[in-house]
């Protein structure tokens, strides 16, 4: 089988719970760089699946801390 590192990604996250993706996500911010591409594939996800309004929010957000 043979899966690229997005499948690979979504695949180890399929069957966490809330719980669990919360711990990941606060597990991997300012943990090791080896961690950031699973975070961009998850952020890709939240992007993919969020409401115009969210995205401008993340964006300003982003902008706001970018300063």
């Amino acid at each position: 089988m043979n899966l690229n590192l997005r499948q690979a990604i979504v695949q180890r996250m399929h069957d966490k719970s809330n719980e669990e993706l919360m711990g990941v996500i606060e597990d991997s911010i300012d943990g090791e760089e080896r961690v950031l591409p699973g975070l961009g594939v998850l952020f890709e996800i939240i992007w993919k699946n969020s409401e115009t309004e969210v995205q401008t929010q993340l964006i300003s957000t982003l902008k706001e801390h970018l300063a």
